[in-house]
């Protein structure tokens, strides 16, 4: 049985490519009780994420923390935008329970935006992976951090707390920063992952989102300028519309524009490239270790 997300909008004549089959599976059935049961806070359950299937089938899974609340109100995401909830100073325990509650191999670490305390959230995420650590020492982790705008002092938590691979996401291409991401810049988040990259950070990676209205010509900038920065890995996925509130979609790419996307990606240098319509950052994130 095939369905699409429900929670995405799509416009009439929506290509075949965009279905996805239900989750299924002894493992997905297991873990899907244990989030149920304790109330455990994924965001590829809260995201309903395409490959929440496959991912939890494979023993990774991707968690949010420091709240659901974001301060940045960027064009095309689904997180509330508004005045976050006091820093929940237990959630690191938390987290790392629930990571060893479901059995996880490799965990996604990501967050809202928390421009609103003076460390950008920066000393809950490095607590984090050291409570992940302490609890579950056989567990792999990718962080995917918010920019800090920009403050090394903020991002020196998270080279301090060395998880195997860092990712933060462009999302889109120089043209469209502005109104994709209103509150970020292109240029910033290039000089957070190469400074990343030079202070030691094994794994680089960023992710960009295609069907806003950008060029190809532009994609392929957007990965040189990934590649001059160092990073390691590139997801590359279809924007959906998360509301009625959000970007509207200007395009859908087809599979042999994603495909041919990974081959000049692989040209490039990147030591993985993930392209597809249904590709999402934590896709496929355990090879990303290697």
């Amino acid at each position: 049985m095939e369905t699409v997300l429900d929670t995405n909008i799509l416009p009439t004549g929506k290509p075949k490519w965009l279905r996805v089959k239900l989750p299924t599976g002894k493992k997905y059935t297991e873990l899907r009780g244990l989030v149920d049961k304790y109330k455990l806070n994924t965001i590829c359950t809260s995201g309903s994420c395409p490959n929440m299937g496959e991912c939890w089938g494979e023993g990774t899974a991707t968690f949010m923390i420091l709240g659901n609340t974001c301060t940045r109100s960027c064009g095309f995401c689904g997180v509330k935008t508004g005045r976050p909830e006091t820093v929940d100073w237990d959630e690191p325990e938390k987290v790392a329970r629930s990571i060893k509650l479901m059995n996880i191999k490799h965990a996604v670490i990501t967050s809202v935006d928390r421009d609103d305390i003076k460390d950008g959230g920066s000393i809950i995420w490095k607590e984090t992976v050291k409570a992940i650590r302490r609890m579950n020492p056989e567990t792999t982790l990718e962080t995917l951090i918010p920019d800090f705008q920009g403050m090394e002092r903020n991002i020196d938590r998270i080279v301090e707390a060395n998880p195997e691979v860092v990712s933060h996401n462009m999302e889109t291409v120089r043209r469209l920063t502005r109104e994709v991401r209103i509150q970020a810049k292109y240029d910033r988040s290039l000089a957070v992952l190469k400074y990343l990259k030079d202070q030691g950070i094994r794994r680089t990676k960023s992710g960009i989102m295609l069907g806003l209205g950008e060029t190809e010509e532009e994609v392929i900038q957007t990965m040189k300028d990934l590649r001059e920065a160092n990073v390691d890995i590139v997801t590359i996925g279809q924007y959906l519309q998360p509301s009625k509130k959000h970007l509207p979609v200007k395009e859908f790419i087809t599979p042999e524009q994603f495909a041919k996307y990974e081959t000049i990606g692989k040209e490039l240098g990147f030591r993985h490239v993930e392209s597809g319509a249904l590709v999402r950052s934590s896709y496929h994130a355990q090879k990303h270790i290697l």
